[in-house]
């Protein structure tokens, strides 16, 4: 036996920057997604129990106990495709004690919440849809409309 040991080069940044090159050479996160306009999220406050839903509209801010929750994008798959809702976010804890802290920034999808998840103490937040300001029958009918 030989006191040598073997060292494995860990390749974690590589495996972080992965996504966001891909994404951004697709020209978005889930192809043919349409572009929303607000974020549907909830929040669990681990210290009351209590659960909110928020609605987000997409480059708006909302807050959430100390956390400042700000939407820059939403995706939601068409209907004929696997439903997915994914959003980048930008999530700052903003205590009035403390200087803003920056907690979380990227992608959450709405089918896999802990692939990209908030780690925090007291909150935990997550993506449960994206919706457009007009209806369905509405989109689809004017889809249709400049199709012509």
């Amino acid at each position: 036996m030989s006191d040598e040991s073997i060292e494995i080069p860990l390749r974690r940044p590589a495996v972080i920057l992965a996504p966001w090159f891909l994404a951004i050479a697709l020209g978005g996160l889930l192809p043919g997604a349409a572009r929303a306009e607000t974020a549907v999220l909830q929040g669990l406050d681990k210290i009351t129990a209590r659960i909110s839903t928020l609605e987000v509209p997409v480059n708006q801010t909302a807050r959430f106990g100390s956390l400042e929750i700000t939407v820059r994008r939403c995706d939601k798959t068409p209907p004929e495709e696997p439903p997915e809702s994914a959003a980048f976010m930008e999530i700052v804890d903003a205590r009035p004690d403390s200087p803003p802290v920056l907690l979380f920034s990227g992608w959450m999808f709405a089918s896999s919440p802990a692939v990209s998840a908030l780690e925090h103490p007291v909150y935990d937040v997550w993506v449960i849809d994206c919706k457009p300001d007009l209806p369905l029958e509405e989109l689809e009918s004017g889809a249709t409309e400049t199709g012509n």
